[in-house]
């Protein structure tokens, strides 16, 4: 079973321009897709999609279109009711996979509601094998939420194992994950190229490179990666856009690059890429086996409209390449 929390879910419709976006101009969509979303929502849709055990924590009434749309599609999850709507996200996409998107702030979070959504997520997630920790956070939610909750699933064992657990959030969030001693790190973060610049910086890697550099650069990548698994994280799997993704631990480094897609949308490609890592990881594949399968996922995202998941029979991890890198840090 692999239990993910979404604190700030959303309803996401992806728009199709037939051609680039014209600020200021009337355009019309050739297509519109809607999916109930989040990062954490996306990675659950994406392993009931290749028929993993999953469970979505989320706020949100069951009348919310949000949990309808998570019911309509046959994935499982427990909701904490808000009394207030969940937000809608809006992503507009150009024929050359160019995207735009538009994300409201959402519900404000009482510290209430965060204690009993904290409460709910450590009930279901008993015999849990991974949590993942995923997306933004709504208002009145403080930053350390994602450490915090590290903590206590750490602290919460009644016998039964302490799942592993993955973080995949930005800005002040993510960073918050470097923060205190080892109780709140995660097992696994999932940056993208500018993320993980981020972390790198927040790490003490002196040599930041920007996002563009790391990307260009997957050596350079897994030297900033290392310095943030050196912090106390067990991992890091970093999606590096069209150039594929690394991953760093503790015993090594590697590049996974895949044959060039014809990218339709990249909305949640890089949820899928988790969603495909955790994927292998519960079949007890090793780190080389959870990376191919992590890009392999993530380019059947892009090639897909909107935000679509793959299956794991519409991914080909066969075709992906992985190569060894060196992870000298500084």
């Amino acid at each position: 079973m692999i239990v993910t929390l979404t604190a700030n879910p959303s309803l996401d419709r992806t728009v199709e321009l037939p051609g680039a976006l014209a600020r200021g101009e009337v355009q019309r969509a050739v297509a519109v897709h809607q999916e109930s979303g989040g990062k954490g929502v996306n990675v659950s849709r994406a392993l009931v999609a290749s028929g993993l055990e999953t469970l979505a924590v989320l706020p949100g009434a069951d009348s919310d279109p949000v949990l309808s749309g998570l019911h309509d599609g046959g994935v499982p999850f427990a909701a904490l009711p808000i009394g207030q709507a969940l937000r809608s996200n809006v992503t507009l996409t150009e024929p050359d996979g160019v995207t735009t998107k538009i994300n409201e702030p959402g519900p404000e979070l009482s510290d209430d509601q965060q204690d009993a959504l904290i409460g709910l997520l450590l009930e279901r997630s008993r015999g849990a094998s991974w949590v993942v920790l995923a997306g933004s956070l709504p208002p009145g939610v403080p930053a350390d939420f994602y450490a915090t909750i590290a903590r206590r699933l750490r602290s919460n064992s009644d016998g039964t194992a302490t799942p592993s657990i993955a973080i995949d959030s930005s800005g002040a969030p993510l960073a918050a994950a470097l923060v205190g001693d080892a109780s709140g790190k995660p097992d696994l973060l999932k940056p993208n190229a500018e993320e993980l610049a981020e972390l790198a910086a927040a790490a003490g890697f002196t040599n930041v490179s920007t996002a563009d550099e790391l990307e260009a650069d997957p050596a350079k990548a897994a030297e900033a990666a290392a310095a943030v698994v050196a912090s106390g994280v067990g991992a890091v799997l970093a999606t590096l856009g069209s150039k594929g993704a690394i991953l760093v631990t503790a015993d090594g480094a590697w590049l996974a690059t895949h044959p060039p897609i014809r990218a339709v949308s990249t909305v949640g490609a890089g949820d899928s890429a988790l969603a495909g890592y955790l994927l292998a990881a519960t079949q007890g594949g090793s780190a080389q086996d959870c990376l191919r399968q992590a890009v392999a996922h993530g380019a059947a995202a892009a090639s897909l409209p909107g935000s679509t998941v793959p299956a794991v029979h519409q991914t080909t991890p066969d075709a992906v390449t992985i190569t060894a890198l060196q992870k000298d840090s500084q």
